[in-house]
């Protein structure tokens, strides 16, 4: 099969088209065939050596990118129930970037009829990340108010609709670029905030009355956190998703504790098979009905040929875009 392989070197890596062979399904496992893949930021990450990748097969095996795809099961591991050969299924996957990959079933979801292959590809990573972020961990009730930072980006974009669908009010993002949280108005976004032209804590106190918002959903990290703390509600969460702008912070921990905030990490790089097995299923529960339904639907800004997995990253990594970026297979 064709696939997408990652190639050591200076200057972060490279990508190249290879032929390698086809995975074969195991006990719990389903075959994809993949009709579209989409890209996430950690793919950079991985092509620099810096994210986890599954163990090879042998050594000296070749790396596939790609942390998530959608497709049709092509054949069924033994023990695998609710599913059968043809389903259209997506899932958060190693190896996503290639013509076939195996999951374990446990972690796959229905794709909607109306759905396309590259809508699917934006849902796994960003969507399931998210919701986990947002309800899950951050207990979002109706009625409070949440801060998204890095708005326009894929999980930015999933997290305002999943806010909104969840009832948030209001729902704040910031971005450095106006024209993006204009256009993010029409999934679900309250206020956009412009952090390049003014101080995003000064705003959402001003927003909120100076009480602060109950929840951020951080991408952004370092550089942002201590504006993040400056405009968190009493008993407020902050959720660490991203950090884009650094790892390193510092905090006054009497404010913390004087505001009895909470500050929570996610990632799913430390989970296991188990654990993301029942985060898939909670997020089956709250969230398939609105994407089969039509109430939230991902952005995709830009589709490229599997061959051009490259110029695709590139463009992730020029932040130009707005939401998902999908590999067409």
């Amino acid at each position: 099969m064709k696939a997408i392989v990652i190639i050591p070197g200076g200057k972060g890596g490279t990508l190249e088209l290879r032929d390698v062979p086809e995975p074969k399904p195991r006990p719990g496992q389903l075959l994809i065939r993949v009709k579209a893949t989409g890209l996430n930021r950690a793919d950079l990450y991985q092509r620099r050596g810096g994210y986890p990748t599954p163990p090879p097969a042998n050594a000296g095996a070749l790396i596939i990118a790609g942390l998530e795809a959608a497709g049709e099961v092509a054949a069924v591991g033994e023990g695998v129930s609710g599913f059968q050969v043809g389903d259209r299924v997506m899932a958060m996957c190693f190896s996503g970037y290639a013509e076939y990959v195996a999951v374990d079933h446990r972690v796959a979801v229905q794709v909607p009829h109306k759905m396309s292959w590259s809508e699917a590809a934006a849902i796994p990573v960003a969507y399931i990340t998210e919701h986990d972020a947002l309800i899950t961990n951050a207990r979002l009730q109706p009625g409070e108010s949440v801060l998204i930072n890095a708005a326009s980006s894929c999980v930015g974009v999933a997290a305002i609709q999943l806010a909104k669908l969840f009832g948030a009010r209001p729902v704040i993002g910031s971005s450095g670029v106006t024209a993006k949280l204009a256009t993010l108005k029409s999934v679900g976004l309250d206020h956009g905030i412009n952090y390049r032209d003014e101080n995003f804590a000064d705003v959402v106190l001003k927003l909120t009355d100076n009480k602060g918002v109950d929840i951020i959903i951080d991408q952004v990290g370092a550089s942002q956190f201590p504006d993040n703390l400056r405009c968190m509600a009493l008993r407020g969460r902050l959720v660490s998703v991203g950090r884009l702008g650094g790892n390193d912070s510092t905090i006054n921990l009497d404010f913390l504790a004087l505001r009895r905030l909470s500050l929570i990490g996610v990632t799913f790089r430390t989970r296991t098979m188990d654990e993301r097995a029942e985060i898939v299923q909670r997020f089956k529960s709250d969230v398939l009905p609105a994407l089969t339904d039509g109430r939230l639907r991902p952005i995709v800004d830009r589709e490229f040929p599997l061959k051009d997995a490259l110029a695709a990253q590139e463009y992730l990594a020029s932040n130009a875009q707005l939401g998902k970026i999908v590999l067409v297979v």
